[in-house]
């Protein structure tokens, strides 16, 4: 759901960018109270996860493919204000590299598929978690239907943004009518991927999930055979570093190999925006981006030759800036939660 350069005018796009600049000042502020030492790191990698798999185009009808936008699984993760900068830290990294959404509609982007996704998607997930059970079972399911929802109220906004900025004359309900058509359809791969990692993630460290907050999962030591609970003194903190260390190594690693190998069997259909921009008319809008002539535009590396090759250098590349990008934002975000402590302690003994 990139929007390119052209589809929006001017105005609109710079109040979408005001917007989105705001909403990010907002979310540096609120993300110190959700990274931690554990998360920070978890949230790096997160953003490396979604631009990962945001590679890997899915067929959902004729002509048509999909691809994860990930504000849900960001926001379950991570927390809502992290899951903002984590899409966020994503787009600023395909508009700039390898020129996917334009630049001066990044504000557009950036509204409809980080703060969108990610507010609506957390605002069912926390619902949906207050009336069921709790259990693993229950966070899984509402991961799935946020995530669902997620999708087609990305595709509202966007709808109600061309109808203010739009700039072609084209009819709004028929634009509406096929953007919500088909990003439902997109909302079930959406929501079978986040449920499959949130469901994956629950299952080893519930700790480490946001949106599984206050469900505890004693950790377990095999002894003669037979598992019993891990004492909770320094044996226990030791296990659970490791299997931090665990979990982010295999994280970084299934990254590594869905954008540099399995990307390259994505459907390369467009996907839901380009084939209504196109068959609406709007796809003739479309301005050539300023970084079109990147060494990485369109996910391929410059005089590669080889397909394969290119589009999985271009993918491992693109994995390893997300990563280093998003850890030094989120660690610079929890390194300015500890400078700000003392000062909050001074202020309550005074």
């Amino acid at each position: 759901m990139h929007v390119p350069d052209g589809f929006i005018n001017a105005p609109v796009s710079a109040v979408t960018g005001v917007v989105a600049a705001g909403a990010i000042a907002v979310s540096l502020k609120g993300a110190r109270r959700e990274l931690d030492e554990k998360t920070a790191p978890l949230a790096g990698l997160v953003a490396a996860f979604i631009f990962a798999v945001q590679m890997l185009n899915f067929p959902v009808a004729a002509g048509t493919s999909g691809h994860l936008l990930g504000g849900a699984l960001a926001a379950i993760l991570v927390g809502p204000y992290t899951g903002v900068l984590c899409v966020s830290v994503v787009l600023l990294m395909q508009g700039i590299l390898f020129a996917d959404g334009g630049l001066t509609a990044l504000g557009v982007n950036i509204t409809d598929m980080a703060i969108v996704t990610t507010v609506v998607a957390y605002a069912v997930f926390r619902g949906l978690v207050k009336v069921l059970p709790r259990g693993r079972r229950s966070i899984t399911a509402a991961a799935f239907v946020s995530a669902l929802l997620s999708v087609p109220a990305a595709a509202v906004a966007f709808t109600l943004i061309y109808a203010v900025g739009g700039t072609t004359d084209v009819s709004i309900d028929k634009v509406a009518t096929a953007m919500v058509g088909v990003h439902i359809l997109i909302g079930l791969g959406e929501a079978a991927i986040t449920a499959l990692t949130v469901g994956a993630v629950v299952a080893v460290r519930p700790d480490l999930v946001y949106g599984a907050r206050g469900l505890t999962q004693q950790l377990k030591l095999r002894v003669n055979g037979e598992l019993v609970d891990a004492p909770t003194a320094v044996p226990a903190a030791v296990a659970a570093r490791a299997s931090h260390r665990k979990l982010w190594i295999t994280g970084l690693v299934a990254s590594l190999i869905l954008a540099g190998f399995v990307s390259f069997y994505a459907s390369a259909s467009p996907d839901g925006l380009e084939k209504v921009a196109e068959d609406q008319g709007i796809a003739k809008a479309a301005k050539e981006h300023s970084a079109a002539d990147s060494p990485l535009a369109d996910y391929g590396v410059k005089d590669v030759s080889n397909a394969r090759i290119s589009g999985g250098l271009a993918g491992v590349i693109g994995v390893g800036a997300t990563v280093v990008a998003g850890t030094g934002v989120f660690w610079a975000v929890r390194r300015r939660r500890t400078a700000d402590a003392p000062e909050v302690s001074r202020s309550q003994v005074a």
